[in-house]
């Protein structure tokens, strides 16, 4: 088997790639801020219409939005699964469970991801490393679950659940039926969509004021964490490839977990403490690329998703 090739990371390679891990490690904690005050539709829509607002011209602008046209239905489903839906269980879950908690049950997106691509045949079989991986990460999430959900609420757990689930499933979509078409495009329509969507709900569950700190949290979450995110994101993978881009989803539940501890003054608990390690480790392990096969090439792609993850991470 030949050596394979590795491009080091430049500089500025690791500047973004930081930059985003930072940046998508906040929003759990903006959310538990907001939702204070906002009702969760109301939230969902004052991130999503002023993104919208502010990427529909550079979409426009580089012409990515008229080749969605011919996908258009593709391009709804995509919305409801990556945003509209997962995005309002991410919210409405807060309201009950910290953000660390939130933030790290999100960190089994991996995980899913895997037994997901497994399951609709669209990756390689296990090998016993990925075997390893996928049961150490999933005990993981039962450590986690079993241990601080009695002093949560299930139905929480069971709506972070489904939004890693969603996750899991945007990708495969971004790799199939929507393969070909331009992220920055679905982004913006899919932030379009979803606002518009939101609108009534939003609008009308608005409360009559709000403090300086939710006004601050939503315009973060709106400017940074998802207009400045995308932006950054989209310049990673042009630098670094998408596999590498993505290794930010092991990195974002601990940047939650530190600042829902350390800002929010969260408690750090036992099911924290010993699912958190397990979940990493396991997503690691379960999502790593087999072996390449014998006289493969360097710079050879291989065929597992997994191996090579589309252009669309969780979106906390």
């Amino acid at each position: 088997m030949r050596p394979v090739e590795v491009t080091p990371v430049s500089r500025k390679g690791w500047l973004l790639f930081i930059a985003l891990c930072v940046i998508w490690g906040i929003p759990y904690l903006l959310i538990r801020v907001a939702v204070r005050e906002l009702p969760p539709p109301a939230l969902v829509f004052l991130r999503t219409a002023p993104a919208a607002l502010l990427l529909v011209p550079l979409a426009l602008h580089r012409d990515e939005l008229r080749p969605l046209l011919a996908r258009w239905r593709w391009v709804v489903v995509y919305t409801v699964v990556e945003l509209a839906v997962p995005w309002l269980l991410l919210a409405h879950a807060e309201l009950r469970i910290s953000s660390s908690l939130a933030g790290l049950l999100v960190a089994s997106v991996p995980l899913i991801g895997a037994v997901l691509y497994r399951a609709l045949g669209a990756g390689e079989h296990f090998d016993a490393r990925r075997l390893t991986g996928l049961f150490i990460g999933f005990a993981g999430v039962a450590a986690l679950v079993g241990i601080d959900v009695a002093g949560s609420d299930p139905l929480a757990v069971a709506e972070m659940l489904v939004v890693a689930l969603c996750y899991a499933a945007g990708p495969l979509m971004i790799s199939r039926p929507l393969a070909g078409l331009p992220s920055l495009g679905v982004i913006t329509a899919s932030l379009a969509l979803t606002a518009i969507a939101y609108a009534p709900a939003g609008l009308l569950s608005m409360p009559d004021s709000v403090s300086a700190e939710t006004v601050g949290a939503v315009a973060a979450l709106a400017l940074v964490c998802t207009v400045l995110a995308f932006l950054i994101f989209f310049a990673l993978i042009r630098e670094v490839g998408p596999s590498r881009a993505t290794v930010i989803t092991y990195v974002n539940p601990l940047v939650a977990v530190l600042l829902g501890v350390v800002i929010l003054s969260e408690p750090l608990t036992l099911g924290i403490a010993v699912g958190m390690p397990l979940i990493l480790v396991g997503s690691v392990l379960g999502t790593a690329p087999s072996l390449r096969r014998a006289g493969a090439t360097p710079g050879e792609r291989s065929s597992d998703p997994a191996a090579e993850p589309a252009a669309s991470p969780p979106t906390p």
